[in-house]
């Protein structure tokens, strides 16, 4: 072979290595999300979830009576009354949020094996090699439910009600970064 052809050789197995490695970056962000939740790394974590995009997407969810899109509040300059209105009325109790729950380690924990947050059963505390190897064959099995190149969703199916589906959606930040920005939810879970 000539030095031509084999320098022809490497550029192609770049670009399908290349092809390769952007394809499946965020398959790797959803496995670097349910190891870091298992282990309870919170900086991994925070680096890995935007919170205030997935815990919108999960208040639209679970709070059905919450707007779509809240109005924008009165302006001084163009509602003076209405602003002093608000500025002066008293402060709502806030309800407990429903989305803390699974916006914990536990919770997505939980989510990343495919049970509700407080449903998953305890991960063994040492196990071993045959009892890994068990785990990971019996699933649940995180799939492919959208690609594009910048945003993709990952199914988990339950392990126990087999219609139920969680949906992770990452969208891309950097080259091969990617990020959380939604959690869907079953369609029994919302109300």
């Amino acid at each position: 072979m000539t030095l031509q052809k084999r320098l022809w050789d490497l550029v192609v197995l770049a670009i399908f290595v290349s092809a390769a490695v952007f394809a499946t970056a965020p398959w790797f962000a959803f496995r670097a999300l349910a190891a870091a939740a298992r282990y309870e790394d919170v900086a991994a974590i925070g680096k890995l979830v935007d919170f205030p995009a997935v815990r919108a997407s999960l208040t639209g969810q679970l709070d059905q009576a919450a707007p779509a899109a809240a109005a924008e509040p009165p302006s001084l300059w163009r509602d003076p009354l209405g602003a002093m209105r608000r500025a002066i009325a008293p402060i709502a109790p806030q309800q407990e949020p429903r989305v803390d729950r699974y916006l914990t380690v536990a919770g997505l924990s939980a989510l990343t094996r495919g049970y509700p947050p407080g449903k998953a059963p305890p991960e063994p505390q040492d196990p071993g090699l045959l009892a890994r190897i068990g785990a990971s064959l019996g699933g649940p099995h995180p799939s492919f439910a959208y690609w594009d190149p910048n945003r993709v969703r990952i199914a988990v199916r339950r392990p126990h009600p087999r219609g139920k589906v969680t949906v992770f959606t990452f969208e891309r930040r950097g080259l091969l970064s990617w990020t959380l920005v939604q959690i869907r939810l079953p369609p029994d879970e919302r109300s």
